[in-house]
């Protein structure tokens, strides 16, 4: 017998989610602080937000200077993540206590952290007021990433940035992949099959759509566009 569901009072409880490592100021005045309340707003033109108590320290620079740097971090950096998001910048050099090394960005001013496998150079296009919290939009102005996670023919290989995850509370591994973009329609190999296995897949008659913006090819699966914990740190 399936088990019911029960009704929870609304929360923040959209997992999971990137623990960003976020830098803000430039690269001898910089701050990084763990922000999990970001996402992606827009493909063309490429749009990001982060989500920051005006009462942190990083939101004073970050509103001055009105850029900033989406790093995500690997699984070996969970401890750094952690402390990041609990102490305040205002009183201790984060940098250097958790021996994160900057990288100077190619289109912002605030440091890429070279630990982290992939990077978002964003500059902030609106503030908006919502509670707790205010809202930085912002444009991807670039992207950059270890050659470490690229193949021969440029492909980005998320398996082997081994990104950290976050989901009310704790943080997890994103762990194995299970599929691809547009899998569910590929058509099944064909075989030798016995009458009860002779069943069409249950997308076989289901209505189609309107054509993905960007087909799910090998030449681009998984590439580049271009080329405190709960959801905000100090």
């Amino acid at each position: 017998m399936k088990k019911g569901r029960k009704s929870l009072s609304p929360g923040t409880l959209l997992a999971p989610i990137p623990p960003a490592m976020v830098t803000v100021g430039d690269f001898e005045n910089s701050n990084v602080l763990t922000v999990a309340w970001t996402g992606i707003l827009a493909t063309q033109p490429p749009k990001t937000y982060v989500s920051i108590r005006p009462s942190r320290h990083s939101y004073g620079m970050l509103k001055e200077g009105g850029e900033f740097v989406i790093n995500l971090p690997p699984v070996s950096l969970a401890r750094e993540v952690d402390f990041v998001g609990i102490y305040t910048g205002k009183k201790v050099d984060k940098f250097e206590k958790c021996h994160l090394t900057k990288k100077k960005s190619e289109k912002v001013a605030p440091p890429t952290i070279a630990e982290c496998p992939i990077a978002l150079e964003c500059r902030v296009s609106e503030v908006i007021p919502m509670g707790s919290h205010d809202v930085f939009m912002a444009d991807i102005l670039s992207v950059s990433c270890s050659e470490e996670i690229l193949d021969s023919d440029g492909k980005m290989h998320f398996e082997r940035a081994d990104l950290l995850a976050y989901a009310h509370g704790e943080y997890y591994s994103l762990g194995e992949r299970v599929g691809r973009f547009g899998f569910s329609t590929d058509k099944p190999e064909k075989k030798t099959e016995s009458k009860d296995e002779n069943k069409k897949p249950f997308y076989e008659n289901a209505p189609k759509g309107k054509s993905a913006r960007r087909k799910p090819t090998d030449k681009n699966k998984g590439a580049p566009h271009g080329k405190r914990k709960r959801g905000d740190g100090k």
